[in-house]
């Protein structure tokens, strides 16, 4: 018995082994189905929907189960995109929207709904019109982050029956026609003049009320200087009432006579008096001064 009769004796003996094994390594394969962390598989049977497998190792039915779909689970962005809106004050604005999502049922998604990124697109395209029809240009301009969160919550509401959840949108920017532009320009330029002649105004009133407080502040130090020199004559005639209240009409006469006296000293002390004449009453005076000192002596 030659080489080929045996390997064809050993091959027909062995042959429903082999034939086993590769059904195995069929059933294996076709049986075992490993899915990435980023990724979901939804499984047919018989063209309807089985199950979803998740991340790691699952098993299927050989043969009448099959991986129809597989779904990328991780967030997604859709391409920027620019669509024609008109303000509630008739401006037309154009409008760039950015909006990132992802899928959390690919059975929804796969079976409900065709294109889903067009899908979305077109679906924030027609909130964001409505939204900023409701509004006023300036509106539009300042209230830009309430704006973003009506249209996400607006998007979420419609895309809910799709299995995905919109994670961010945004609005990238809003451009005016040339003609709108200019004139914002105009009115920006006019408010800057108006508020440059309101400063200056003011400036102007703070400048006349500083002069005005500064005015009334020296009237009030005058008359506060009046009241102590009114207050000072008055405590000096209190001083000389109560002198002639105890000493009678002579402290009186005293006083006269020493004003008498200090007023011809005056007189004689200044520049260009070589002669002073005295009148008789001064000399009166003079004696009755001499007299008053002796009696107190």
């Amino acid at each position: 018995m030659n080489i080929e009769e045996i390997l064809l004796d050993l091959l027909q003996n062995n042959l429903g082994w082999l034939l086993l094994a590769v059904v195995l390594i069929l059933v294996v394969l076709k049986g075992v189905k490993i899915v990435p962390q980023s990724e979901q598989h939804v499984v047919e049977r018989f063209g309807r929907l089985r199950s979803v497998l998740g991340p790691g190792i699952n098993l299927i039915v050989p043969f009448f189960d099959k991986v129809a779909h597989q779904i990328s689970i991780l967030e997604r962005q859709l391409p920027t995109a620019s669509q024609d809106a008109i303000t509630r004050d008739n401006v037309l604005v154009q409008v760039d929207t950015s909006v990132f999502y992802r899928i959390i049922e690919p059975e929804k998604t796969v079976y409900r709904i065709r294109d889903i990124d067009n899908a979305i697109a077109t679906t924030v395209a027609g909130i964001v019109r409505a939204e900023i029809g409701m509004m006023d240009l300036d509106e539009v301009q300042a209230n830009r982050s309430a704006l973003i969160t009506t249209i996400k919550r607006n998007v979420e509401e419609s895309v809910e029956n799709w299995g995905i959840e919109v994670t961010r949108a945004e609005i990238l920017d809003v451009n005016l026609d040339a003609a709108t532009r200019a004139a914002m320009m105009q009115q920006l330029n006019a408010e800057r003049a108006r508020r440059a002649q309101v400063t200056e105004a003011e400036g102007s009133k703070r400048a006349v009320e500083l002069a005005a407080d500064a005015e009334l502040y020296a009237s009030e130090q005058t008359a506060k200087a009046r009241r102590v020199l009114a207050d000072a004559e008055a405590y000096a005639t209190q001083v000389v009432a109560t002198a002639i209240n105890e000493n009678g009409l002579e402290a009186a006469q005293y006083q006269i006579a020493l004003k008498q006296v200090e007023a011809f000293g005056t007189m004689s002390n200044g520049q260009g008096s070589n002669t002073v004449i005295v009148p008789s009453e001064a000399l009166a005076a003079f004696g009755d001064a001499f007299k008053l000192l002796r009696g107190r002596g």
